[in-house]
């Protein structure tokens, strides 16, 4: 499954931001969550990456080792490219908890992303944030309301830079 690139400069349409408003509306979350993000991973895997449940918002599959089991965890996620760098948002829709995959990505930074390998690290510099945020709104946009949800609740979503491992 190749990575295809997500370019958060490129301008969207009406319809891309009309299809990333209802991905994030609360009905639309709730299936995602108990239904989508398990069968995410599944499609995109028998479509080699060509199709996921985000449509036309790009997704890929982010395999990490489980912090606690060590065991092999796929979890279907949004991300763009920066240069030669991945970026991924860890927002769970701005639940008050990070994601799991965040803390096996912590835990264990050796990760794929499609079928490439990357060593994850977490972005901690304020003005690189800031940076990525701008980008990352621009990829899908629900990801504001996100952190204002999150933020009510005391988190600040995590990003987390993708660098390609070296072979």
């Amino acid at each position: 499954m190749t990575l295809r690139p997500v370019d958060p400069i490129r301008q969207h349409g009406a319809p891309y931001r009309a299809w990333a408003w209802l991905l994030s509306i609360r009905p639309v979350l709730w299936l995602s969550r108990h239904v989508g993000w398990t069968l995410d991973p599944l499609l995109l895997r028998l479509t080699r990456g060509r199709l996921g449940m985000g449509l036309v918002v790009r997704t890929a599959v982010l395999e990490t080792r489980g912090a606690r089991t060590g065991m092999l965890r796929r979890k279907a996620l949004i991300y763009f490219h920066d240069g030669d760098h991945v970026v991924l948002v860890a927002a769970k829709a701005g639940a008050p908890e990070h994601p799991a995959w965040f803390h096996n990505a912590r835990a264990n930074p050796q990760v794929r992303l499609g079928d490439a390998p990357f060593v994850a690290e977490v972005v901690t510099d304020e003005d690189e944030c800031f940076r990525l945020w701008v980008l990352a709104d621009r990829v899908f946009p629900p990801y504001a309301r996100f952190r204002a949800a999150a933020a009510r609740t005391g988190r600040a979503i995590p990003l987390l830079r993708l660098v390609p491992a070296q072979a």
